[in-house]
């Protein structure tokens, strides 16, 4: 049964962040596949909390990676209007978006997580190298800088201090790079990730927005795992989409040692729709074409609000 047919459902996209771009991509992927499933779908450009919305929106599909869009802000907005939207609540979207809060809760709540300490902008970490210097108020690795040398400590710091006052300093984890998109209380397929150059940064994550060429990765689904660790981390990916307390979707970012430990590293919780996004890719690979997934999230969404 399709239940977002004839719905007026609102995708917002853009947003003043960082990831605009990508934001832009996402939407277009969602709107067409919300007039697919016979939605009436009005795309609104999102730049700020002031924006319009036509009347009788039936939901508001948030498209918005990153800043404004997925740290609270704009689920204040539209609680504040009474509208229903896709995600999480303000609350959850605040503990996923900020780094140190959300690494603080999973100390808490003991999912395993590289170590990390704290960082004033212009402090240096007590941490001995290597290690990776993140804003931790960023998506799409934006303001992130591996540090392997002593030279390359102070110019990592001060680029990261252009995006925070605070700054989370990391242990560098070597290993294998996976990513499980959890959909309400079920773990998808685990996505391994193997940037051709690099680690998986701005460029690899999103190729075609990249002018130089150079980005790219290559993504496996999926990974191949035995199935004893497959369950394993998917398990670690849902004790940590839930120490957020977090209820409709996300995505768990985890390195996995070659020792066999999996540490999470982050959760996102609007995570990319775009053509070389993860989770689509991973929900295809259970069997949930592109547009199920939409009406999952949509559905997921509003049985939140109803509660």
């Amino acid at each position: 049964m399709n239940s977002l047919a004839h719905k007026r459902i609102a995708v917002l996209k853009g947003g003043p962040g960082s990831e605009r771009q990508i934001s832009l991509a996402s939407a277009a992927g969602v709107a067409g596949a919300l007039r697919e499933l016979g939605a009436a779908v009005i795309e609104v450009d999102v730049t700020g909390p002031h924006f319009e919305l036509p009347a009788g929106i039936d939901l508001a599909f948030n498209m918005i990676h990153g800043t404004f869009g997925e740290d609270g802000q704009l689920q204040r907005v539209l609680e504040a209007r009474g509208i229903p939207y896709t995600g999480e609540g303000v609350r959850g979207s605040e503990l996923a978006f900020d780094k140190l809060q959300s690494k603080a809760r999973f100390v808490e709540r003991g999912v395993p997580t590289p170590k990390f300490e704290k960082v004033a902008a212009g402090a240096m970490p007590s941490m001995p190298l290597p290690y990776v210097v993140k804003a931790p108020c960023e998506g799409s690795s934006v303001g992130v800088y591996i540090v392997k040398t002593p030279e390359e400590v102070v110019p990592a710091l001060q680029a990261a201090a252009r995006y925070a006052r605070e700054l989370l300093v990391e242990e560098f984890v070597e290993g294998r790079e996976l990513t499980v998109g959890i959909l309400g209380d079920i773990a998808l397929p685990i996505v391994e990730i193997r940037p051709k150059q690099g680690f998986y940064d701005f460029a690899n994550k999103y190729p075609f927005l990249d002018p130089t060429g150079k980005g790219s990765a290559d993504h496996f689904c999926p990974a191949a795992l035995d199935e004893a660790t497959t369950v394993r981390i998917q398990q670690i990916a849902l004790a940590a989409h839930r120490a957020l307390d977090l209820e409709v979707y996300s995505r768990v970012d985890i390195l996995l040692r070659p020792n066999g430990e999996a540490l999470v590293l982050e959760i996102n919780t609007i995570p990319g729709m775009t053509q070389a996004s993860l989770l689509p890719e991973a929900a295809g690979v259970a069997g949930i074409r592109y547009p199920k997934l939409c009406q999952r999230i949509a559905e997921l969404s509003l049985s939140r609000h109803r509660v």
